[in-house]
């Protein structure tokens, strides 16, 4: 009896000592522009190297990233849609919304530019000009921040974009859709990123960029352990804190595709 009860005390030790070692990890749900740019490859062994914890990404569109949030799916959220984080964090499921980066959108199309989007002040007015010239607008329509973004402007422009002939919504990511806007010579909203790693442009070009409406921040926001108490908020924390810190705003400026800086640090801006 004594020796059985010293065997199963011994496999609880070694149960115990092997948690002990394994690396502690979180679960982050983020863009798609963040993993397929190739910027978490670069980043997350920085976070790792400073402070042995591991980070498994989500990569899907901002409102799928929030839906996560609310299920309690993920520990921690890296996305780009202000409205939709001010929401969560109203609902109780977000906590301590932080802006971290910001980079910017750009309108693409075919570079004989039929529509004159390269003429317009801005992207209100180089939507109107792509609907009334029946461009084809080749649009994620998978609520990612990319896609709640450019409905944002078709709003402003007073456009329903569902009723224009040349309109397709694909329910794609970005990489998808830029590939679609190169198949049919459509325009496409993309952000700066995922342009700059994209290879297979053809006859895809930049007309539109600079606007201030096509600023695009990106912001972490921790789930709250009040509202789901099983997330590991000690790692998420250390994570959050990382990435406005010097170190974590050092690895984001670091961070280029083709050597372009795709993001800017901007914690505490």
């Amino acid at each position: 009896m004594r020796r059985m009860l010293r065997g199963v005390l011994l496999a609880l030790a070694l149960v115990a000592a092997t948690a002990a070692a394994q690396p502690q990890s979180i679960t982050l749900a983020s863009t798609t522009s963040t993993e397929q740019s190739g910027f978490f490859a670069e980043v997350l062994p920085k976070f790792r190297a400073d402070t042995g914890i591991e980070v498994r990404v989500i990569a899907v569109g901002s409102g799928q990233a929030f839906d996560i949030a609310r299920r309690g799916d993920a520990d921690a959220l890296l996305v780009h849609d202000r409205a939709g984080e001010d929401a969560l964090v109203a609902e109780g499921v977000g906590l301590d919304r932080r802006e971290v980066m910001v980079n910017d959108f750009l309108l693409v199309g075919p570079g004989g530019d039929p529509a004159g989007v390269r003429g317009a002040a801005g992207v209100v007015e180089a939507l109107g000009r792509i609907a009334a010239g029946g461009a084809v607008f080749a649009s994620r329509g998978d609520d990612s921040g990319t896609h709640r973004a450019e409905r944002r402007h078709w709003a402003a422009a007073g456009i329903d974009p569902t009723r224009l002939p040349g309109y397709r919504e694909l329910g794609s990511g970005m990489g998808a859709t830029l590939n679609t806007a190169a198949d049919l010579g459509a325009h496409t909203l993309t952000d700066r990123a995922s342009w700059a790693g994209f290879g297979n442009r053809r006859g895809l070009v930049e007309l539109l960029a600079g606007d201030p409406a096509l600023v695009n921040p990106y912001a972490s926001v921790l789930v709250d352990p009040r509202r789901h108490p099983h997330v590991r908020h000690a790692q998420a924390r250390a994570w959050h804190e990382w990435l406005a810190s010097e170190r974590g705003q050092a690895a984001i400026a670091a961070f280029r595709i083709h050597g372009e800086a795709v993001f800017r640090p901007s914690a505490g801006d």
